[in-house]
């Protein structure tokens, strides 16, 4: 059959697919917020393929979202520490935006995002007052699906 040969991309190709991600965190979005909060809650949601932040108030009305894909990242590096650690970026900084002094997180998920979204918040400089993990774990309840073979 033959040698598999791996594409491995340029230097070149790969600082522009960074600056590209740079730019769309830099652009961020205008968020128009009618009431100045000083406290919120923070969702992160974190999958194997994606890393998903919400911030909303202390009532959950969402103020702002942000997820990997929404950035820039494609395909499986969606589900890596670094992109979570960039989504954790953009949304400290509409944080800093909006002023918000104290923040409750929630995190929900398994994936490799959980922690890094923590420390990209944490070294931003974003106060987080407590951090909760709700990920929804089953009491016995119904049965799960079989194993798949491939």
């Amino acid at each position: 059959m033959g040698k598999k040969r791996v594409v491995k991309p340029s230097k070149e190709a790969l600082l522009k697919e960074r600056e590209k991600i740079e730019e769309k965190i830099a652009k961020g979005k205008a968020v128009a917020i009618k009431k100045k909060t000083k406290r919120g809650r923070l969702y992160i949601k974190s999958t194997y393929n994606n890393t998903m932040i919400t911030l909303t108030d202390e009532k959950g009305n969402v103020i702002f979202w942000s997820s990997a894909g929404k950035i820039g990242f494609k395909g499986t590096k969606k589900g890596t520490p670094f992109a979570a650690t960039k989504v954790a970026e953009a949304v400290s900084a509409i944080i800093n935006k909006i002023g918000m002094e104290e923040i409750k997180v929630f995190v929900k998920g398994i994936g490799k995002g959980r922690e890094s979204a923590l420390r990209g918040l944490s070294h931003r400089g974003v106060n987080i007052v407590s951090i909760k993990d709700v990920t929804p774990i089953p009491h016995n309840g119904t049965k799960p699906p079989k194993v798949r073979r491939v």
